[in-house]
């Protein structure tokens, strides 16, 4: 497939209804944004917004709704055509434009500069389907310099975990033990991440930041390679790694926020998970150790490549103070409580 070809589907593919009543059905994500704009609507009031990937143009609705003068509303899909009627149902029409194109090839000289950019641009694992590259774009040719960006901030998570839907499975189906199908089942899940609902009591430690992306200031060269350091996870409980969950947030300028965490309330985006090939008993305190990088894929710029390395912990950097029940850690620790209880007398 041509890179031409791979963008055409993927804007082929936001024209099925079936995917927007998935993201306006989920309550989190569409609430958040709603709550967003509307605590800020001091910010919105006679200002002029961009909605990037506007689909049905709900945010433009809750921009005008907020106050906002103007809003651009573009959309590259043929979606834009229904997003039209949306406008003129709700009588915003005097309010949102709806642009039937790509952000890439809007004509500078007939946009204005923009007070706010507003776009719901996260896919899987947060940067999945490369849109906030044209998230980018909008940013550097139309906000203006003292603008915001809505969300404004970006973190990446990951943790080890427990998918007892990959390996428990087979150990019984219907009274039969297929633990060798199960083996060869998993052997094919490391070459794609799989996307599911991992339960809080399955995660192994707590998340690790990955990538924190300001909007403001981020470039389509630090996009092409995240991630990349060396994380220690002590293990807060007895449990099985099976693999590393992956998860985001995003924070909005009035400080508030959208997680995707299994600790929070579930979203479409549930979270990514990597899986390991087989199971690894650990203990309480015990270190899990691992690099992870994603590159953006060279053939489908919507697409990055995940590499995972499993590391010995012994050979990794370990936080200071570090949880895990490793020799230096537990002398670091207690180094430190020691000096802590006990501070040296300084004496002039």
């Amino acid at each position: 497939m041509q890179e031409g070809d791979s963008v055409d589907e993927y804007f082929r593919s936001y024209e099925e209804l079936n995917v927007h009543h998935l993201m306006l059905d989920d309550n989190p994500r569409t609430f958040a944004y709603r709550k967003a704009i509307f605590e800020w609507r001091e910010k919105f009031k006679n200002k002029v917004v961009m909605d990037v990937g506007a689909g049905t143009g709900i945010l433009s609705i809750f921009c005008a709704q907020a106050g906002a003068k103007k809003v651009y509303a573009v959309e590259a899909s043929k979606l834009a055509i229904l997003a039209k009627e949306v406008v003129i149902e709700n009588n915003f029409e005097n309010v949102v434009q709806v642009i039937h194109n790509k952000v890439e090839d809007l004509d500078a000289n007939v946009i204005e500069k923009v007070d706010i950019l507003v776009s719901e641009w996260m896919g899987f694992y947060l940067v999945h389907e490369g849109m906030l590259n044209s998230v980018i774009v909008a940013r550097d040719r139309y906000l203006k310099p003292e603008g915001f960006m809505f969300p404004s901030i970006a973190k990446l998570y990951a943790a080890p975990c427990q998918l007892p839907s990959f390996f428990d499975f087979w150990n019984n189906v219907y009274g039969v033990s297929m633990k060798c199908v199960g083996k060869k089942y998993r052997e094919t899940k490391p070459l794609k991440p799989e996307v599911l609902t991992v339960k809080p009591q399955d995660l192994l430690s707590e998340g690790k930041l990955i990538a924190w992306l300001d909007l403001k200031e981020v470039s389509d060269e630090d996009l092409s390679h995240l991630g990349g350091n060396e994380w220690v996870f002590p293990c807060t409980k007895d449990g099985n790694y099976q693999g590393a969950c992956i998860w985001f947030v995003v924070e909005f300028p009035n400080g508030s926020e959208l997680p995707t965490s299994p600790m929070d309330e579930e979203t479409h985006w549930k979270q990514t998970v990597i899986v390991l090939p087989s199971t690894i008993d650990v203990k309480k305190g015990e270190a899990i150790a691992f690099k992870m990088f994603l590159h953006h894929d060279l053939v489908n710029s919507r697409r990055y490549n995940i590499e995972f390395i499993m590391l010995d912990p012994a050979d990794a950097e370990h936080d200071i103070p570090c949880s895990c029940n490793m020799p230096k850690c537990i002398v670091t620790r207690a180094y430190i409580q020691e000096h802590v209880n006990n501070p040296p007398i300084s004496r002039v």
